[in-house]
C-alpha cells in the first residue's frame, strides 16, 4: 500500500503545529513527524482526500496562520527506510525506553519496549503517548484487567504487561495497526495481550480494572458511556488524544458516567486525565 506524505511549514508555530495535526487525525492520517521545523503527516493513499485537507488548512490560513505545504507519494517499499531517517528512540525518566529494531538495546533502562514503527499511531513520540507512559510508571498493574482503545502500535498495552498486568485487551479500527500490534507483541514477547479489530462495540468483556483510550477528544466523548459500561467498579480510566482547552468538557461528561477525576497532566497543550469509577 502506498501513503501520502504531506510536509507543512507553520508560522507560528505555537500553538497551531499541535492544533492542525489534532486536525489532520479527523480526517485519516495516521501518523506524524515533528523536526522541530516542519511538520509531517502521513496517511494511507486510499484514504486521502485532497478536499479535505485544503478545505482544513484553508480554515486556518484564513485565521492568519502561514502554511506552506507539497505532498509526496510513498511507495509502500520505501515506507521502513523513510522512517529510519528521522526517527530517535524515546525516553520516559530513565525508567523506560521505546526503540526502534535499528536501535541499540540500552541495558540502563529497567523497561524496553521495541516497537516497529509503521502507520501506527503510538511509537512514543506523540505528547499523549509519552505522558500515558510516564503516568504508567506510577499506577499498580500487577494482576489487572486492562483495556486498551485504539491501542495503536500496541505500545500502551505492551506496557501495561510489562508492569505486571494479567490480561490486556486492544482494540483498532485500523487493519494495519492491528496487525502492527500482535507483531509488536512477538517483538516483545509478550503473549497476554489480545487484539481485536473493530471500535468499543467489538469489546465483550467487561470488569476492566484499568481502560485506557488515547483517541481524539469526539471519539472519547461519544465512548464514555460505554467505558463506563466495562469497567469495574472503583477501576481506573486514562483519557487522552486531546488539549487542554477540552479538559473542562471531557470532566463534565466524565462526571455525568460516574467517573471522578483524580488527576490532570499535562505536557505542551495536550493532556492526560486519570478518572476513578465511582
Amino acid at each position: 500500500m502506498n501513503y501520502i506524505q504531506v510536509n507543512l511549514k507553520i508560522s507560528p508555530q505555537h500553538p497551531w503545529k499541535d492544533v492542525i495535526t489534532q486536525e489532520l487525525s479527523t480526517i485519516g492520517f495516521e501518523s506524524f513527524v515533528d523536526d522541530d521545523k516542519d511538520l509531517q503527516a502521513f496517511v494511507s493513499e486510499e484514504n486521502f482526500d485532497q478536499n479535505k485537507l485544503t478545505s482544513l488548512l484553508r480554515e486556518y490560513i484564513d485565521q492568519g496562520v502561514e502554511i506552506e505545504y507539497k505532498k509526496l507519494t510513498i511507495p509502500s517499499q520505501n515506507w521502513n527506510a523513510s522512517w529510519e531517517e528521522s526517527y530517535q528512540p524515546v525516553k520516559v525518566d530513565q525508567a523506560l525506553l521505546i526503540r526502534a529494531p535499528f536501535h541499540e538495546k540500552d541495558e540502563s533502562f529497567d523497561l524496553q519496549i521495541e516497537i516497529q514503527p509503521q502507520m501506527s499511531f503510538g511509537t512514543g513520540h506523540h505528547q499523549t503517548t509519552y505522558l500515558l507512559c510516564k503516568t504508567f510508571l506510577d499506577i499498580d498493574f500487577k494482576g489487572k484487567k486492562v483495556l486498551d482503545v485504539g491501542t495503536g502500535t500496541g505500545v500502551l498495552g505492551i506496557l501495561a504487561s510489562l508492569l505486571g498486568a494479567n490480561t490486556i485487551l486492544g482494540t483498532d479500527i485500523e487493519q494495519g495497526a492491528v496487525e502492527n500490534a500482535k507483531e509488536n507483541c512477538e517483538r516483545n514477547n509478550i503473549t497476554n495481550f489480545t487484539i481485536l479489530e473493530g471500535d468499543i462495540e467489538v469489546v465483550k468483556e467487561q470488569n476492566f480494572d484499568i481502560i485506557i483510550a488515547n483517541i481524539n477528544k469526539n471519539v472519547l466523548m461519544s465512548h464514555l458511556k460505554s467505558y463506563a459500561k466495562l469497567i469495574a467498579n472503583k477501576g481506573i480510566l486514562l483519557l487522552s488524544g486531546f488539549f487542554e482547552n477540552d479538559i473542562p468538557s471531557l470532566v463534565e461528561a466524565a462526571k455525568e458516567n460516574n467517573f471522578e477525576l483524580a488527576e490532570e497532566i499535562t505536557l505542551e497543550n495536550w493532556a492526560v486525565l486519570k478518572f476513578n469509577k465511582n
